[in-house]
């Protein structure tokens, strides 16, 4: 009898924890709203420039993200760096009149995305099941503001993949990588110089990658008594 009321005691306290674990996490707060700064390489890749790994260049970043739930987000990036390249970074044929061509440009880029997380992004306690620590995707749209003899804008499109990280209730770290993918020719300052003509996105046009740590700090706590995204 004694090891029965034992065995109670023991079920019945480890259900009452469970229960107060549930009703702490349920008065955590979610957040709608991250915004944040980040630090990076950028690097060219066109007519001057066959490896991304060529003549990297430092780059700087503000961002806000809206949290749509904790799988998804809409972000947007202001950032501004550089672009660098050198014909003699080309293993394949250049031809005479750019073999000793190189440049240096500053860029600017403004941007849309949409991101995707593989697992649900938190704490736990604001969402059951959620992590500190997942993987994610993103697509967008962007702008890019660069100059050659007059100011010009371009489209990008941003594809990337990175890992984000909560690293305290209200602080998060993201390390990513993303290729800007312009539908210009002319970040290098030449276009067309192989007499290809260009088009679209990805018909010999000039684009670059970022690889980039940000770190963000959560504002804008959700309703506590509105509709939530908890089971």
């Amino acid at each position: 009898m004694k090891k029965r009321l034992y065995v109670v005691a023991i079920l019945f306290t480890i259900h009452c924890s469970l229960f107060v674990s549930h009703a702490v996490a349920q008065t955590e707060p979610e957040y709608r709203l991250e915004v944040g700064g980040g630090i990076g390489m950028v690097s060219y890749e066109g007519d001057f420039n066959s490896n991304i790994f060529k003549n990297p260049q430092p780059m700087f970043s503000l961002l806000a993200k809206y949290r749509f739930n904790p799988r998804m987000a809409l972000a947007m990036n202001i950032s501004y760096g550089k672009l660098k390249g050198s014909a003699k970074d080309v293993s394949s044929y250049v031809p005479e009149k750019w073999a000793n061509y190189d440049f240096t440009r500053k860029i600017g880029d403004v941007g849309l995305r949409l991101e995707w997380n593989f697992w649900p992004f938190g704490t736990g306690m604001e969402y059951r099941g959620a992590q500190r620590l997942t993987p994610y995707i993103f697509l967008g749209l962007g702008t890019t503001v660069y100059k050659t003899d007059k100011a010009q804008l371009t489209m990008n499109m941003p594809i990337g993949i990175g890992v984000k990280y909560k690293a305290a209730d209200r602080v998060n770290m993201a390390l990513e990588w993303a290729m800007h993918f312009s539908n210009s020719d002319r970040l290098d300052g030449v276009s067309d110089p192989y007499g290809i003509k260009s088009s679209g996105l990805f018909k010999n046009t000039d684009c670059y990658s970022q690889l980039r740590l940000s770190v963000t700090y959560d504002l804008w706590a959700k309703c506590k008594i509105c509709h939530n995204d908890r089971d």
